[in-house]
């Protein structure tokens, strides 16, 4: 006779890591990994897409860099610790009410209801995240645009959730792991291992984080065996898109043209090469959460407008030799473009620009994101 295994029963889950102290911490700490996640994630999406009001600094050179190493790092640490939220309140997510409590019912649906989102989305925000920093992208969506889209499903049932459980995390957080007692007990067991639970958990969020912020962090770049970019590429520093991906073929007769309202230039490369040159140190930060500097020298974009006759302090519009990228065209902000450290960059760290990086011209730009420093540019056009 075959018997058939017993599905487990809330009265099998009797472990001190099944309690409200461990999960109202443990929520605690993850609502800080989500929110530093969502807010950094929100600043990374406005500044591709950047509405009418947002603006953003170019100083200091770094921010960008500092915000998309936050919003990937804690992405990667929300990941234990979501596990190990739903461990501590397995199985009283599938406990159901009793049915002759309509009210009731009704309310532990929609509790139920909003979790299953709030699990489903936060999934969804982790694994396609964790893709994204690998660039693989096994599905048919636009993975911008479905990560910004799901970000505020998970903000608004995580607000949700907390609303609901307000009262019971207020009390568990109030109430200290372990209470005072003239002697030892069962209780100081059921405390050392909540304690236990709570330090791993942790430790695993931190050691996830410590195996891979050396995408971002330079000295932690040794003791981090799971970053997804080393400090090795073309001439020193990676890349994302080589030249051949980008089918970038660089005309002999090339020529940098500038356009604006009521005037038109061009420029050689030897032209560009015989104007004062400017070299400063800036990172390629890229939207994966990799970053890297290096020494770029070039001709300041707002001196090359105004060595042409064109208006400066308005947004420019940069345009690349690639013709069916994504990102094959950018613009610069006015406070970019008049920023003397934005250069049309010809060198890396003291050598010619390789084809990967941009030869002939490549922008670079401070505190802006990889994907927005157009590389091959062909022509600058300043807009009203």
């Amino acid at each position: 006779m075959i018997r058939r295994p017993r599905l487990p029963a809330p009265e099998d889950f009797t472990a001190p890591s099944h309690s409200p102290l461990v999960t109202a911490r443990l929520g605690l700490w993850l609502g800080v990994a989500f929110g530093l996640c969502f807010g950094t994630g929100l600043l990374s999406h406005y500044l591709q897409h950047p509405p009418g009001w947002f603006t953003w600094p170019t100083r200091p050179v770094n921010l960008y860099r500092i915000t998309q190493g936050v919003h990937v790092l804690s992405g990667v640490a929300a990941i234990p610790l979501l596990l190990a939220k739903l461990w501590s309140v397995y199985p009283r997510l599938f406990v159901r009410p009793p049915v002759r409590q309509p009210i009731r019912l009704s309310a532990h649906a929609l509790e139920r209801i909003s979790v299953l989102v709030l699990v489903c989305a936060a999934f969804f925000e982790l694994v396609t995240g964790l893709f994204n920093v690998a660039q693989s992208y096994p599905w048919g969506f636009f993975f911008p645009t479905a990560h910004y889209a799901v970000a505020w499903l998970v903000v608004g049932a995580m607000l949700l959730h907390v609303a609901v459980k307000l009262p019971v995390a207020r009390a568990a957080l109030k109430t200290p792991l372990r209470r005072r007692r003239a002697a030892p007990g069962p209780d100081d067991r059921d405390t050392a291992q909540r304690r236990a639970f709570l330090r791993t958990s942790a430790g695993v969020a931190g050691v996830a984080v410590l195996a891979t912020a050396g995408v971002t962090v330079p000295w932690l770049r040794r003791v981090s065996p799971l970053a997804w970019r080393s400090a090795t590429g073309p001439q020193g520093v990676p890349i994302n898109r080589t030249a051949a991906a980008a089918r970038i073929a660089v005309p002999p007769d090339w020529r940098l043209e500038i356009v604006w309202p009521g005037g038109r230039d061009t420029v050689s490369l030897a032209d560009l090469a015989a104007l004062p040159q400017r070299t400063a140190e800036l990172p390629i930060a890229c939207v994966e959460g990799w970053s890297a500097s290096a020494h770029w020298t070039g001709v300041p974009v707002v001196e090359l407008l105004r060595r042409a006759g064109a208006p400066t302090g308005r947004p420019v519009r940069v345009t690349s030799l690639e013709t069916d990228g994504l990102y094959a065209a950018s613009t610069l902000p006015a406070a970019h473009a008049r920023d003397p450290l934005t250069l049309l960059a010809l060198r890396i760290n003291g050598e010619q620009l390789s084809p990967d990086h941009g030869y002939p011209c490549r922008l670079i730009a401070p505190s802006r994101p990889g994907v927005l420093q157009t590389k091959w540019v062909a022509r600058l056009e300043v807009l009203r």
